[in-house]
């Protein structure tokens, strides 16, 4: 019988808790167990422990500088990163220079500095790094990767992708760290590196080029609906919030407490010293919430993205044109915020010299991210599909790849050039 692996989670967030030490608290308990948790706040694991009560027995490190103490203590096999994006790298290259393996949230990191830190620790260790992409895994992404790979589209020329957020998931993003881009990059890292990945997947491509445009456009202090000038208000606590258009998109008035934090739940003091509903009017504010972007890449594909986090309703439309055809696929990731009558999705292929449009039924699995979830969770813990007939699992060179384009797009909207990756990952691209 195989040992079972032995994993150390550094950073006890929400993705933490519920897609790593969930899943080896109840499915893959045969085939992994967590050793050790580490965090910065000791009430993180008091949370944890509350909806996981045999993690109590679990030995439980504080601070960065604890990291080498907790190794070697309880010998992790693998390190699980879900901690803010900012720290990612710390514990990347301390688990490398264990030569110990790494299982990491996207972003990998937030800077293409760190990017090539990472790659260059890779190289001297026996460890490697995962990223989980996990929207590769929605069974609908999935399909439209098969449909490539039968050459349905011939020679890809063009991809468009337009991705928008509502106001009750683009606004929580302002509420909370993510708002300032020391902590996640910006958005176009924290968030568009999902997209880049998912697009490179499908074309086989890498990214060469990238102009962009970008803007803060719905928040930050200049924000249209801002009530009332002036920084450090909270939802729960403010006296304006019947005024704002955001709180009151998703509160009644006479709510005694704030919308439900679209990564955290209803909003409380969850953790230490930690709100999740400062004011997204803040003047603090320091990343865009809004892009397009025009990306060029290495087999001559070429990609139009656009990306909003302030819209009346929640998906995306991907198309994707070649010498053969045309792949279409929109998709609503939030049917119940709405506001009209909406399928979750539809994938559609047209031959490019006529014929009828053919609409494809996809079968979606149960679990978060459209049924992604368990599957990268089965990928991850059982190993990948021997069935599958393509790679899927992200690798440290594809994590690094996603965040130097993410780079690039806020580069390029502050420096107005174009902005090529190999000049950001230089001697790894």
């Amino acid at each position: 019988m195989t040992a079972k692996k032995r994993y150390a989670v550094c950073g006890v967030s929400g993705r933490g808790i519920h897609m790593f030490i969930g899943a080896l608290q109840k499915k893959f308990r045969e085939q992994g167990e967590i050793v050790a948790m580490l965090d910065i706040d000791a009430r993180r694991f008091e949370v944890c422990c509350e909806q996981f009560p045999d993690m109590k027995q679990i030995p439980t490190f504080i601070g960065e500088d604890s990291f080498d103490d907790m190794v070697a203590k309880t010998n992790p096999d693998t390190v699980i990163v879900t901690s803010m994006d900012r720290t990612h790298v710390i514990y990347i290259l301390k688990a490398l220079a264990k030569n110990l393996n790494v299982i990491c949230e996207k972003p990998m990191v937030t800077t293409s500095e760190d990017c090539r830190r990472v790659l260059e620790a890779e190289k001297q260790s026996k460890g490697r790094v995962t990223v989980t992409f996990n929207y590769r895994y929605a069974a609908h992404c999935r399909k439209v990767k098969e449909l490539i790979l039968e050459g349905k589209v011939g020679r890809i020329t063009s991809v468009d992708l337009n991705w928008y957020i509502d106001t009750y998931h683009g606004a929580s993003y302002f509420k909370r760290w993510n708002r300032m881009r020391e902590n996640s990059g910006g958005l176009s890292i924290h968030k568009s590196t999902h997209h880049f990945d998912l697009v490179s997947w499908w074309l086989d491509q890498k990214p060469v080029e990238v102009f962009a445009f970008g803007a803060l456009n719905y928040f930050g202090a200049n924000g249209e609906t801002n009530p009332l000038k002036g920084d450090g208000r909270h939802c729960g606590t403010c006296a304006v919030r019947n005024d704002c258009a955001y709180y009151m998109r998703w509160a009644a008035r006479s709510a005694t407490q704030g919308p439900k934090d679209d990564h955290l739940g209803t909003v409380k003091a969850a953790y230490t010293n930690y709100r999740p509903d400062m004011c997204i009017f803040d003047s603090a504010i320091n990343i865009e919430d809004t892009y397009t972007a025009a990306i060029k890449y290495d087999k001559g594909a070429l990609f139009s993205y656009s990306v909003n986090f302030s819209a009346p309703y929640e998906g995306f439309l991907a198309v994707i044109n070649g010498t053969k055809g045309r792949i279409e696929l929109n998709v609503n990731h939030a049917v119940s915020r709405t506001p009209f009558p909406a399928k979750e999705y539809t994938l559609s292929y047209m031959p490019l010299f006529g014929g009828a449009r053919d609409m494809i039924d996809v079968l979606e699995r149960e679990g978060g991210h459209g049924g992604a979830d368990p599957i990268l969770q089965e990928d991850l813990f059982l190993g990948p599909d021997p069935k599958r007939g393509y790679e899927i699992m992200s690798n440290a060179n594809v994590g690094a790849m996603a965040v130097c384009t993410g780079e690039a797009v806020w580069k390029s909207v502050k420096e107005k050039r174009s902005v090529t990756i190999a000049e950001l990952l230089k001697e790894f691209y």
